[in-house]
C-alpha cells in the first residue's frame, strides 16, 4: 500500500487569493492548475491520499517568526490594500510598495492562510495522520522577520518549522531547490542548531536576493547548520542532480532529523522567465523519489513538501509539481498530459505549450558552456565539502 499522503488545498485559497495583481509574475492560477493536473492524472484516487483544507495561521504562530510591528503593518494594509495617509513610510520600511511586493486587499488574511496551510501539512505529518504532505501554495521563503521580500509576505516554511521544533521537539532538515536562495528561512534558523537549512540556487552574483554563498554557515551553536550551494547560470539537469546526490542527501542523512521539509520551487526550468538555470522537467521525478527515499531512510517517512517559485505558470509549474506528487504517492504517470487538463489549460492560455509530462525539447548552450558549468559545479561542490564535510566536524550531534 502507498504511504498515507495529505494534499493541502481548498476553496479557501480561491476565496482569499494570495495575489499581488494581474500583472505580477506570481499568480495563483499556477497552484490551481497544478492541483487540477494532479486530479486529472488520477493521483487523488490513490489509496491513502486525502485532500485537506488550509486554515489561517494564528498570530501566535506568525509571531514565532515575524515581529509584532511587521504583523501589525500587514494587518493595517489589508482592508484596502493601501497605506493610510502618512503610512507610506511605515509600509516601505517593512518592504511594501515596490514592484515585487505591492500591498493588496486582504493581504494579511491571504498570507496567514498560506502560512496556516503549511502548518496544517506539518501537523498532519507530525501527528501521524500522514507520512507525507504537499502544500503547493506554500514555499514563500523570502519573507524576513520584519520585512516582505521577493513576493513573500509571511514565511510559511519558517512558521511551520518553528511550530515543529517548539511544539513537537523536532529536529528538521530544510531542503530548498528553488532557483532563488532561501534567505528568509536561513535567517530564521541561522542560530538554531535544531534546524539544518540547505539551499541550492542560482548564485547571488546573478540573481535575487544576492545571498546564499558557501561561507554562510550559521552562527554560535548552529555553526555548520546553514549550507548553501550556489549554481552558475545555465546549469542543466546533470550538474543540478549531482549537487543533490553529493551534498544534500549525505548532509541530511548525517543530521538525523525528525522531519524533512522541502521547498520545491520549479523556477530552475529553462523556460522560466525570471531566472537563468536550464533544467528540464525530468529532474522532478528524480527529486521526488530522492526525497521520498531519504524521508523513509532517516525519519520514518515524515516529509513536508511546499511549492515555491515558478513563473512559467501554465506549462512548467503544473507538470513539475504533479510529477513531484506522483513520486510522493508512488504512482506512475502516462507520457501525455490528460486531455481534461489540456482543455482546462487552454481556457486560461492558448499559446503553444508542452503536451507531455517530460519535455520533448531540451535546451542546449553548446559544449563549451556545458564544460564551464560542469567545472564551476565541481569547484563549488569541492568548496562546500571542504567546509562542511565530514559532518562530524559540524554541530550535528543529536542531543540525547
Amino acid at each position: 500500500m502507498p504511504d498515507p499522503v495529505a494534499l493541502i488545498f481548498g476553496e479557501e485559497y480561491r476565496r482569499t487569493p494570495y495575489t499581488f495583481g494581474p500583472s505580477h509574475p506570481l499568480q495563483p492560477i499556477r497552484v490551481e492548475l497544478a492541483v487540477e493536473l494532479i486530479r486529472a492524472s488520477g493521483l487523488l484516487e490513490t489509496p491513502g491520499v486525502r485532500l485537506i483544507p488550509p486554515r489561517p495561521a494564528s498570530e501566535v504562530e506568525l509571531g514565532a517568526v515575524h515581529s509584532a510591528a511587521y504583523i501589525e503593518t500587514v494587518q493595517a494594509l489589508s482592508p484596502s490594500g493601501d497605506a493610510s495617509p502618512g503610512g507610506e513610510r511605515r509600509a516601505a520600511r517593512h518592504g511594501f510598495g515596490s514592484g515585487d511586493n505591492p500591498s493588496f486587499p486582504q493581504m494579511h488574511e491571504a498570507s496567514a492562510l498560506v502560512a496556516g496551510g503549511t502548518v496544517v501539512g506539518m501537523e498532519e505529518v507530525m501527528e501521524g495522520r500522514a507520512l507525507h504532505a504537499f502544500v503547493p501554495a506554500g514555499g514563500l521563503h523570502h519573507a524576513h522577520h520584519d520585512r516582505a521580500a521577493g513576493f513573500c509576505v509571511y514565511n510559511d516554511p519558517a512558521v511551520a518549522i518553528r511550530a515543529a521544533t517548539d511544539r513537537f521537539g523536532a529536529r528538521v532538515v530544510y531542503i530548498d531547490v528553488d532557483a532563488h536562495h532561501g534567505d528568509g528561512v536561513q535567517e530564521a534558523f541561522y542560530r538554531d542548531p535544531r534546524v539544518l537549512t540547505i539551499s541550492m540556487h542560482e548564485s547571488g552574483l546573478y540573481l535575487f536576493p544576492g545571498t546564499g554563498f558557501v561561507e554562510e554557515l550559521g552562527e554560535g551553536a548552529a555553526y555548520g547548520t546553514s549550507v548553501n550551494v550556489p549554481l552558475e547560470p545555465y546549469t542543466t539537469d546533470v550538474p543540478f542532480l549531482r549537487v543533490v546526490e553529493e551534498v544534500i542527501l549525505p548532509l541530511a542523512r548525517a543530521f538525523r532529523p525528525d522531519l524533512i521539509v522541502t521547498q520545491c520551487g520549479c523556477d530552475s526550468h529553462w523556460l522560466d522567465p525570471i531566472t537563468h538555470l536550464a533544467c528540464s522537467t525530468a529532474i522532478w521525478p528524480v527529486l521526488g523519489r530522492a526525497f521520498h527515499r531519504l524521508a523513509h531512510e532517516v525519519c520514518g517517512g515524515r516529509w513536508l513538501a511546499t511549492g515555491g517559485g515558478g513563473y512559467d505558470l501554465y506549462s512548467v509549474v503544473p507538470r513539475a509539481w504533479a510529477m513531484l506528487f506522483a513520486a510522493m504517492v508512488e504512482q506512475a504517470l502516462p507520457h501525455e498530459l490528460p486531455s481534461a487538463f489540456l482543455a482546462l489549460r487552454a481556457h486560461h492560455a492558448s499559446h503553444p505549450m508542452a503536451t507531455s509530462f517530460l519535455d520533448e525539447e531540451l535546451v542546449s548552450f553548446g559544449e563549451e558552456r556545458d564544460a564551464k558549468v560542469a567545472a564551476a559545479t565541481e569547484e563549488t561542490i569541492t568548496r562546500v565539502r571542504e567546509l562542511v564535510f565530514p559532518p562530524s566536524k559540524m554541530n550535528f550531534e543529536r542531543k540525547r
